[in-house]
């Protein structure tokens, strides 16, 4: 359960950055400190974590679902969004993401070469390798939705 739950803080901080700390205080109703405790690694705060209408809250404003995309990554599905929900407005279909696609994996690999070039990843090279990992993920699903609206 550890390996699972520092997994999901990991998560619920990165929704909490991406929205903004205040825009999600606002948004959830709960103060800064509250909303550190919930992906605090602390031992203390070891059982704490974001309630579920916070995270629907704070996803709904957010760019990604990292924490929806986290469980369901955990149970091994693959999520698929609907077209009223999309990530980016970006209509310039599937040969504009190949691009992107390609650009993003140029970062990732850019980003993983610089990282072990010591032999050693650090905390915040990984942090920058999960960033990088996460955008091209973004470019997938928005591949995919484009290529199930050509498939229709």
């Amino acid at each position: 359960m550890a390996g699972i739950g520092s997994y999901l803080k990991k998560h619920c901080e990165a929704l909490v950055k991406d929205v903004g700390i205040e825009a999600a205080c606002e948004i959830t109703g709960k103060s800064k400190a509250t909303l550190g405790r919930y992906y605090s690694d602390s031992d203390e705060h070891s059982d704490r974590f974001m309630p579920v209408d916070a995270v629907a809250a704070l996803e709904k404003e957010a760019k990604f679902p990292h924490v929806t995309t986290a469980l369901a990554e955990l149970q091994g599905i693959t999520l698929s969004y609907s077209q009223n929900r999309r990530n980016s407005e970006s209509s310039g279909g599937v040969t504009s993401d190949v691009v992107a696609l390609s650009q993003r994996f140029a970062m990732l690999m850019s980003e993983y070469t610089q990282s072990i070039e010591d032999g050693i990843i650090t905390i915040n090279e990984a942090k920058r390798l999960l960033r990088e990992t996460v955008a091209l993920q973004e470019v997938l699903l928005e591949m995919k939705l484009h290529l199930e609206e050509e498939a229709t």
